[in-house]
């Protein structure tokens, strides 16, 4: 079955594939998840506020977002966006927004949902009574989010953020449709050139999944000290 592979030609292709397309779905994945927690801790924090019109804005969004696939969100990104900073500025063009911006802040945008509702249930999953001591020792709520419940509930859920971050990891492929050089469109570019689709292919697959399960094994270790520690 592998004796017309030639594998010469991934070997070859290992520094384009690695100092190319991989630093680039690296630097994605982390600048999205960065943009993401940030993001999602904000909608959290809107959803759990006393405010109802913000409370109900935030679930809008979330529910929104969650609810659309993700490569239709970037196409929506990609494609619509100018059009409609055009309409707003009443530019005689379309604004150029550019392929890696609109894959940056539509992964910030999409992932913030998912770490949103992780966030509302670390915060959520904290005793009542620490921020009820946090007032009556006269710290403000944003001084008691910041200082005892925001801490101790990323804490919690560390474990369940970097298994999004790994979701966020493999999701970074999608840039693909807008023809960025990312691992998987390194990858294809290779395999187009040298007419060798199938080994480029599997390889790209076994690299995913090798950095996917290394990843998921640190978090289960992460889990355990976690549980320890409590």
């Amino acid at each position: 079955m592998f004796s017309n592979f030639d594998f010469g030609v991934v070997i070859r292709a290992l520094p384009y594939l690695f100092y190319e397309g991989m630093s680039f779905t690296l630097m994605l994945t982390g600048l999205a998840a960065l943009g993401g927690l940030v993001f999602g801790t904000a909608i959290a924090l809107m959803r759990l506020s006393g405010y109802k019109t913000l409370g109900r804005i935030a679930g809008v969004y979330v529910d929104f977002m969650r609810s659309l696939p993700l490569v239709l969100v970037i196409f929506w990104f990609y494609f619509l966006v100018p059009y409609i900073g055009q309409w707003v500025t009443g530019a005689s063009r379309p604004i150029s927004v550019g392929a890696f911006a609109s894959s940056l802040i539509t992964f910030v945008m999409f992932e913030a949902a998912y770490f949103s509702e992780i966030m509302r249930a670390g915060i959520q999953s904290i005793s009542r009574g620490q921020p009820a001591a946090a007032n009556a020792l006269g710290l403000t709520y944003a001084q008691t989010m910041r200082y005892v419940v925001l801490p101790q509930a990323f804490r919690n859920m560390l474990p369940v953020l970097i298994t999004q971050t790994i979701v966020l990891f493999q999701d970074t492929s999608l840039v693909y449709v807008l023809s960025i050089t990312d691992f998987l469109g390194a990858a294809s570019k290779v395999a187009q050139r040298d007419g060798r689709l199938v080994e480029m292919y599997l390889f790209a697959a076994v690299v995913y999944f090798t950095i996917s399960c290394i990843a998921s094994f640190g978090v289960r270790r992460l889990q355990a000290r976690i549980a320890i520690i409590r």
